[in-house]
């Protein structure tokens, strides 16, 4: 028998029922490649203990067997082991204060940590996500929440009848309801009935993939960028009930010299020579998802600031719903200031105040920021990811982690991927140091 890897129970919350590799690609790698398994148990898990035995795993609490050890979330510190290899999203490569610790753990045992986030291809896009899935559940929360919004201020539509999406029993069911909905959705516009809401989507990664495949179980239109402020003004009859516009980077900013062009690498390399434009669109949007990345030196989506001045003295802009699919903290969305959790998915941020009312009910914007949306669909969630993971599992059993970095013999790719090894970070990691410093001061 080969090597042996280690799958472990997510615990995080009781929502994270995912899994980094499903009870059918165990049994295939355990046949094709000579592999042993060993699965903690699990009461939540989306796949049963009982798949994993019928797969070939064995199911227990210790994993001290397992040279590779695979999980979705972060491992906690008391669990890890040294002459481990780790493969999860670790949270770390931003230097996150929070888990610093973590990072620091797994360099005193000189255990391994490849980090999902980092395998990466050549073009440095992501070759293993949970992206598309978020996107998913992500646009069916907040058109939720649209339909729950509307209804409070006397404008009922069909949307208000979409659940959440972890109460549909798979992704079939929740896009059948959705059609359905659609149907109904056309129905009144063609009476007539209604006004068209305008959706804005910032981004058009695997996030946005997802959200777009969700529109399309709708009667959505899609607009160019240049289109939005006629479309804005326009009534059911010509609009129809649902329309979205996809924003790019040149629709976020321009740059600052006014003889200067936009240029995408430009922007990526020194966005410090650009300022933010995005919120020239936002009296034209009634809903607003964010999937973008963002990182300090970028320009914000939405300002406190704006907000204010939207929201001054109790006037209603059109803007009614954000949903923060990317969820960063006082990131691109400055409003978004707290996680939350399947069962209460939103808040209305109080502009003025800072003040976080859960529902859909205030002063404000509402914001989904649900912060784990795979979970809400974890069996195809865990589906895809485990398709992807199943591939690169060979390599990782047939290499040997306890040569120096220099000698790993890994696919570049998966290479590229490792944070720490043998009690030291690697070369393209070295500046987590500064972080790791800081932590200890």
């Amino acid at each position: 028998m080969g090597v042996t890897i280690g799958i472990r129970r997510e615990d995080k919350n009781k929502w994270e029922r995912r899994v980094p590799l499903t009870p059918d690609d165990v049994a295939e790698l355990g046949r094709r490649h000579d592999l042993a398994f060993v699965v903690q148990p699990s009461q939540i898990r989306v796949f049963g203990d009982d798949e994993y035995l019928a797969a070939g795993a064995a199911v227990q609490e210790d994993l001290a067997a397992a040279g590779i050890v695979v999980a979705v979330k972060e491992i906690p510190l008391e669990l890890l082991r040294g002459r481990t290899t780790y493969l999860f999203f670790s949270h770390t490569v931003k230097g996150q204060k929070y888990n610093m610790p973590l990072l620091q753990k797994i360099l005193d045992l000189g255990a391994t940590l490849i980090d999902y986030e980092r395998i990466v291809n050549e073009q440095n896009r992501r070759l293993i996500f949970f992206s598309l899935h978020a996107g998913y559940a992500g646009m069916a929360e907040t058109l939720a929440a649209a339909g729950r919004r509307l209804a409070l201020q006397g404008r009922h539509t069909a949307l208000v009848d979409i659940k959440p999406a972890h109460e549909y029993g798979d992704l079939d069911e929740l896009k059948a309801h959705l059609r359905e909905i659609g149907a109904r959705l056309s129905a009144a516009a063609a009476a007539g009935e209604g006004k068209p809401l305008v959706i804005g989507m910032a981004g058009y990664g695997n996030v946005a993939a997802g959200c777009r495949e969700v529109l399309d179980c709708l009667p959505a239109r899609e607009l160019k960028v240049t289109e939005l402020a006629d479309a804005a003004k326009a009534g059911v009859a010509d609009l129809g009930p649902l329309a979205f516009v996809t924003f790019r980077e040149e629709h976020m900013v321009e740059p600052r010299s006014a003889d200067a062009q936009f240029v995408l690498q430009d922007y990526y390399q020194h966005p410090e020579n650009y300022r933010g434009i995005f919120e020239r669109h936002l009296p034209h949007l009634d809903i607003l998802v964010n999937s973008i990345y963002w990182d300090s030196p970028y320009p914000r989506l939405m300002t406190r600031k704006w907000a204010r001045t939207a929201w001054a003295q109790g006037k209603q802009p059109r803007l009614q719903v954000i949903g923060d699919i990317s969820c960063d903290l006082e990131g691109a969305i400055e409003l978004t200031t707290k996680p939350t959790m399947p069962d209460e998915p939103c808040y209305v941020a109080v502009p003025d105040t800072g003040e976080l009312l859960m529902g859909v009910e205030g002063p404000g914007p509402v914001i989904m920021a649900v912060d784990n949306l795979p979970c809400e669909v974890p069996r195809e969630s865990s589906q895809y990811f485990s398709r992807v993971l199943s591939d690169m599992m060979p390599a990782l059993a047939q290499a040997d982690f306890s040569v120096r970095f220099e000698s790993l013999l890994l696919p570049p790719h998966l290479k590229k991927a490792v944070i720490a090894h043998r009690g030291a970070l690697a070369p393209d990691y070295r500046y987590l140091q500064e972080y790791l410093d800081r932590g200890r001061r």
